[in-house]
């Protein structure tokens, strides 16, 4: 055979072989022809889809595939571990991750085409009740989880099995078929179900069953299952829900309360689906309803003793017979015009009587009230003279406002303090600044209104006013001891004795040898205004080493209260820090006027 290729090569004429360039014997006409047909040869990709490819190569690290573009593309071996007989010509799926990496090549995944292609069959098999068969890799809380098509699903413990399961574990390692019966996109979460393909083979049986069944038949069936919301009966290869809102016409917590497992027990048909094979039963309805044997003595005023059976926020039930119950308000739970939690007052359980506010039989409805059981303690007989104006009283602060503070003296029965009323001596913009919710305070009456149901209620009424005092104490021209405690803009703020707080402007601070007294410092200072109205006192050091000033100060007051007066109107905040204290002045002066007799 080489002789005979020998020979050809010999033979050709090389002499009259074109050199011409490649392709340079065909016409526009041709050449573009032959581009369309090169160009239909391959395909039209998009990129993040999964496309299938032929395997064109194999090697131990890589896998080449052809997708009909105009590279081929690789892939890891690892991606397909799963075909172990992997051979040149297999048709495989690929997702497309990039037409064109930085070096010019396919970038191709069969991992994430599995992944793709398994939500897809996954939503498929939802959306078309389709059987889909997983294994199960292992046990977690309420049930196991199985792995389908790559994607890991939850098969809850109830949807196992017709019957309750008791052990887990039996099924990890095993394959099952299952169906879709949830997708939860957002979180990537798939539920299945066995248990609708056991109930499938029944449905013959149950086809038979639901033909004879109809609506209001009382029919004998074994308890299968007890859940919170309900119990399973089966009625002979068919299952009804008898939910447990309608097993008795009283509340209860849990069907275990009043059934057990593998009772007999007699129910009725409530309603049934042809399609979904549901039948849906009931029990209480073998009894009369109780609002219908509700006594006729019960009316609106009637005094009823029942059991607390829930409680929310807004109020408590209470369970006059079983079926029959009412509601209690929170505000009908109290004359204290306060809300509170209503569990503050009473809790489930608790056995107590109440007083019908409304009942409207054709409704099934009733309103309770707790309060009604005693009496209003504003309609009390007693309420002016308790109440009468200047009576003293220890109240709890309930609620603090920016002008005053609410204090409750008796259940129903609060009274207002204005923040004025609080104190002689201090400034209180805020009754936060005095007391705090749940404080207890005594307080003076200062008026009453029974029919409006307001009192005003003073706290600095109850102690005589210190102003009186202080006058015959702190004359214009007198010296006292005294010690900064707060600097401001235009002067400071000094305490003196018995805990007043007097005010001393910036000139009149200035020490003899030109210095400025600091915050904590005690030096003399002279009286130069006081106002008993204004509960103002202004002081100056200055004064007390300068007598002309004094005397100016004395001979011109209207002028010198003036100025003082605009200063200590932007600062004062007077205090009296002890009022035992000042009693025990107001003693000592009595025993001084009586010895200087």
């Amino acid at each position: 055979m080489a002789d005979t290729q020998v020979q050809v090569q010999e033979e050709f004429d090389w002499d009259q072989a074109d050199n011409r360039g490649f392709g340079e014997d065909y016409s526009k006409e041709e050449k573009a022809r032959m581009a369309e047909m090169y160009s239909g040869t391959l395909n039209q990709i998009n990129e993040k889809e999964v496309v299938s490819g032929t395997v064109v190569g194999v090697n131990d690290r890589d896998v080449i595939l052809n997708i009909g573009f105009k590279s081929d593309g690789l892939v890891s071996i690892s991606e397909f571990r799963d075909l172990e007989e992997l051979k040149v010509g297999d048709e495989v799926e690929v997702y497309i991750e990039e037409q064109e990496d930085k070096r010019g090549q396919l970038i191709l995944s069969r991992k994430k085409a599995k992944i793709v292609r398994a939500w897809e069959r996954i939503t498929s098999a939802l959306e078309n009740d389709d059987v889909i068969e997983g294994t199960v890799k292992r046990r977690t809380k309420g049930g196991l989880i199985c792995d389908i098509y790559g994607v890991e699903a939850f098969l809850p413990g109830s949807q196992i099995d017709v019957k309750p399961i008791r052990d887990f574990d039996v099924f990890v390692g095993k394959k099952m078929e299952v169906k879709v019966v949830k997708i939860n996109y957002a979180n990537d979460n798939v539920v299945v179900s066995h248990k609708v393909l056991i109930e499938k083979d029944l449905e013959e049986q149950k086809a038979r069953i639901l033909n004879n069944l109809e609506k209001g038949q009382v029919l004998e069936g074994i308890i299968k299952n007890m859940t919170n919301f309900g119990v399973f009966i089966d009625l002979g290869g068919v299952d009804g829900l008898l939910h447990i809102t309608d097993i008795s016409w009283g509340r209860i917590n849990h069907p275990e309360e009043v059934l057990n497992l593998d009772e007999k027990v007699n129910i009725v048909v409530l309603d049934f689906d042809d399609e979904k094979k549901r039948i849906s039963l009931g029990m209480k309805q073998l009894t009369p309803h109780p609002w219908d044997s509700l006594a006729e003595e019960i009316q609106v005023g009637s005094k009823v003793h029942g059991k607390i059976v829930n409680v929310a926020d807004y109020g408590a039930f209470l369970e006059i017979m079983p079926g029959v119950e009412g509601l209690i308000h929170v505000s009908e739970m109290s004359w204290s015009q306060h809300l509170r939690n209503p569990q503050d007052f009473i809790n489930i359980g608790d056995e107590l009587d109440a007083v019908v506010l409304t009942l409207d039989r054709e409704e099934r409805k009733m309103s309770l009230g707790i309060k009604q059981l005693t009496e209003d303690p504003w309609t009390k007989a007693d309420v002016l003279t308790k109440y009468a104006i200047g009576t003293t009283h220890t109240g709890i602060v309930r609620n603090l406002t920016n002008f005053g503070l609410f204090l409750e003296l008796e259940e129903g029965i609060d009274g207002l303090v204005h923040v004025s009323d609080l104190s002689w001596t201090r400034k209180i913009k805020h009754p936060s600044e005095f007391v705090k919710v749940g404080d207890n305070l005594e307080v003076k009456v200062l008026e009453l209104d029974v029919d409006n149901r307001r009192l005003a209620l003073g706290h600095k009424q109850l102690e005589e006013n210190p102003w009186d005092t202080f006058a015959d104490l702190f004359p214009v021209g007198s010296v006292h001891k005294g010690t900064i405690t707060t600097k401001l803009d235009k002067g400071s703020l000094v305490e003196l004795q018995y805990g007043i707080e007097g005010f001393a402007g910036s000139k009149h601070l200035a020490k003899e040898d030109g210095g400025e007294p600091e915050v904590g410092e005690s030096i003399d200072f002279r009286v130069v205004d006081f106002s008993k109205d204004d509960k103002r006192i202004v002081l100056s050091h200055t004064a007390t080493y300068r007598e002309v000033e004094v005397k100016k100060a004395a001979a011109k007051p209207t002028r010198s209260a003036s100025t003082s007066s605009s200063s200590a109107k932007e600062a004062e905040r007077s205090t009296l820090g002890d009022l035992e204290a000042l009693s025990n002045l107001k003693e000592q002066m009595k025993q001084d006027e009586k010895s200087s007799k």
